[in-house]
């Protein structure tokens, strides 16, 4: 009985200094001061988990065709260069002043599989400034999307901007003059 008792305390103090934080407003909740590294660890972990929990059983078509890639770009550099960037390309400054701060995608992308990838585009994520493309985009453009973005760790400011031409966009001021490079190849399994 006594146990239950110190239990039932530990709660009751827990759910008091819970609504205190809630209510006194005292939880820095600006974009400016990161999260403590316990809020960031329990938000990064529960990310994480979410997204391979919700992306189980998507079946991913085929994926890498010249066409759907060419999609994939256009959506990707109308709607995702300005929080992530692209090669050869910094994110700008409202992807600067985001917080949690948006991923590079060349190197985030290696976490996700293809059907995590399609999933987060379509749903976003809270509180991040990370929308959900399912309200304004259909699965076949977010699949080109997850193709092109898959991509990206291998890509070069050369081939990024190869595709802006092709698309009839101005090339980037800081990509390569070297048009001939060709695309990278993928393959399943390499992202």
């Amino acid at each position: 009985m006594r146990t239950l008792t110190i239990l039932i305390v530990l709660v009751l103090i827990a759910a008091g200094v819970g609504l205190y934080v809630v209510f006194s407003g005292s939880y820095d909740v600006t974009a400016i001061h990161p999260h403590g590294s316990l809020v960031a660890w329990a938000a990064g972990t529960a990310v994480d988990n979410s997204v391979r929990r919700h992306a189980k059983g998507i079946t991913v078509p085929p994926l890498g065709s010249t066409a759907q890639i060419a999609t994939g770009f256009l959506h990707y550099n109308e709607m995702c260069v300005t929080c992530h960037g692209a090669p050869g390309i910094l994110h700008s400054e409202i992807g600067e002043g985001l917080y949690p701060p948006p991923p590079d995608l060349q190197e985030a992308i290696k976490d996700w599989t293809p059907a995590e990838l399609f999933w987060i585009m379509k749903t976003g994520f809270k509180d991040t400034g990370m929308p959900a493309f399912g309200s304004t985009h259909s699965d076949q453009e977010l699949w080109a999307m997850t193709a092109f973005a898959l991509r990206l760790p291998t890509m070069s400011p050369g081939q990024y901007d190869s595709l802006r031409v092709a698309a009839g966009l101005p090339k980037t001021e800081g990509g390569d003059d070297d048009k001939s490079e060709a695309m990278p190849e993928h393959h399943e399994g390499n992202y």
